[in-house]
């Protein structure tokens, strides 16, 4: 009998660990996004309306480095079927955008970093709403 209860024990704790593993390997995780978010939020609501053009392209390495970390998480699992299709293109169009934030940042007038860095808030804003929700 105590042979039995060990084994229904352990094939308890077997299907309790597979859950967890098959739940976070489906969890998408946005710790990448908030990071960002991060260093975007005050440059979108202080910076960008003040005009404050040297602090945004100080920042804008901090941003560049945030943004290529999402590109690189890729997609989520969760998104299937054409919302996977949308999101992998708007993925590359806010890498995209970032590469052109970061080559303005170096040599752009004023009026092209401030259209650079829009194109990376609207592209970042547009990946947000594309998440799966929990």
């Amino acid at each position: 009998m105590n042979t039995f209860r060990h084994l229904a024990a352990l094939l308890v704790l077997l299907c309790v660990v597979s859950l967890a593993v098959a739940a976070t390997q489906h969890h998408f995780s946005a710790k990448e996004y908030e990071a960002f978010h991060d260093v975007l939020h005050p440059l979108e609501h202080e910076a960008l309306p003040n005009k404050d053009y040297r602090r945004i392209r100080s920042q804008s390495g901090e941003l560049v480095k945030r943004g290529k970390a999402i590109v690189k998480s890729g997609t989520p699992e969760a998104l299937v079927g054409d919302k996977r299709t949308e999101f992998v293109a708007e993925l590359k169009t806010f890498d995209t955008a970032l590469n052109k934030l970061k080559a303005v940042v170096r040599r752009g007038s004023n009026t092209r970093l401030a259209t650079s860095y829009s194109a990376v808030h609207d592209s970042f804003e547009k990946l947000m709403s594309m998440l799966p929700r929990r």
